[in-house]
């Protein structure tokens, strides 16, 4: 199967190539920078949406730091080693392949994102799959390799933002009342 998504990649115009290269980098911006605007939704929510928005990003980190610690004890190469022609230059010897770090980055911030702002599902989830994708695509990961990180990412995310909202909470009301601008709305009197 590698060798065939390899071989079309090849087949496909330059621009194509450029495209699945920045296409990765690029859309983990796209996800910095939809936390930030989640975060800023969150300014005036309840304490928890707040501490779950921060959470979101730690998570992220933390799922790829365990991601990291998965490829050091697996150290499987990576199936650009065996002399196929790729879009992408291969990685140092070292760094290896299972699971896919993009992939796992990519479906966690899809994954945190989801649990903070629902609405945005559609949009997040599947770029995340594309992105992940991508590193087939360009030749640097086997299809297990970016489907594990997918799934790992996707689940551990949300998993590790859930475990850091109780501890995030009593940061967020401290912060909270020194700030004006992240007080949380007052309720709204009903007219009768």
């Amino acid at each position: 199967m590698y060798g065939d998504i390899v071989g079309f990649a090849m087949s496909t115009p330059v621009w194509v190539h450029t495209l699945a290269e920045i296409g990765t980098d690029a859309g983990l911006l796209v996800f910095a920078a939809l936390f930030a605007l989640a975060a800023w939704r969150s300014r005036a929510a309840p304490d928890r949406d707040l501490a779950l928005a921060v959470a979101g990003p730690i998570a992220v980190i933390g799922a790829y730091v365990l991601s990291e610690g998965i490829k050091l004890l697996i150290k499987e190469e990576r199936p650009c080693r065996g002399g196929i022609a790729t879009i992408a230059a291969c990685p140092p010897v070292g760094d290896w392949s299972f699971p896919s770090n993009h992939a796992v980055l990519a479906a966690a911030s899809a994954g945190a994102l989801v649990l903070v702002w629902r609405r945005l599902a559609w949009l997040v989830l599947p770029l995340a799959a594309v992105m992940a994708f991508s590193r087939v695509f360009v030749g640097v990961h086997y299809p297990h390799d970016v489907a594990v990180g997918f799934l790992f990412g996707v689940l551990m995310a949300p998993l590790l933002a859930l475990l850091a909202v109780g501890a995030l909470i009593p940061v967020v009301r401290r912060v909270r009342e020194r700030s004006r601008w992240l007080r949380p709305a007052e309720p709204r009197s009903q007219a009768r």
